[in-house]
């Protein structure tokens, strides 16, 4: 399988991207190829301007040149992984930005959905598993993320991995942390309900 691992964070001295690292080091000891996207390396703009606004009147849009470049880049893998910090709970502004600007009417939705496999989401959250279930945020979240984007786009294999307690300033804690994200990357082509 070929996966493109998009990851949000300004930092890559971060937990994010030792994250994204161990998740693409198990992809590739399951035999999967990939292409990590830095939306900050590249220099996303996350901004939506009218160019990229969704024209419901047109059966085929033509959208700026940096849209095009990120949806041909979808194009050519068979699944997707989002690597990002939890924040307010909902995700980084850049990969927000991300979804709707390149995730677009007529090419991940409408006339045409994604082609893709499945999506993993990959969220850490600085909170406890406890604080998450408290208000429900993790089912609104899986929820939102699951059905509202993924299934809306055609991809019903689709599941939020939450990685708790990143805050936690324990080395033992971080490494634990790690494996999970090792894991993922070596059981990513598995069924989600038999994990």
């Amino acid at each position: 399988m070929n996966v493109l691992v998009v990851v949000s964070h300004p930092r890559q001295d971060s937990l994010t991207f030792q994250v994204t690292n161990r998740f693409v080091q198990g992809l590739a000891e399951a035999g999967h190829n990939y292409e990590i996207l830095d939306l900050h390396e590249i220099g996303f703009n996350p901004i939506l301007r009218d160019k990229d606004e969704p024209d419901y009147t047109q059966e085929y849009q033509v959208f700026s040149p940096e849209i095009e470049t990120e949806m041909e880049r979808l194009k050519k893998h068979d699944a997707v992984a989002f690597v990002f910090p939890l924040w307010w709970w909902h995700l980084p502004a850049m990969l927000k930005g991300y979804v709707d600007r390149v995730m677009n009417n007529g090419f991940a939705y409408g006339a045409n959905k994604l082609h893709h496999q499945q999506i993993l989401w990959i969220a850490l959250a600085g909170a406890t598993k406890e604080q998450m279930k408290k208000r429900n945020y993790d089912d609104s979240i899986t929820n939102l993320l699951n059905v509202g984007i993924a299934d809306y786009c055609g991809v019903s294999r689709s599941r939020v991995e939450f990685l708790y307690e990143t805050l936690e300033a324990r080395p033992e804690h971080y490494e634990t942390l790690l494996i999970q994200a090792h894991q993922l990357g070596l059981n990513y082509a598995n069924d989600p309900s038999t994990l």
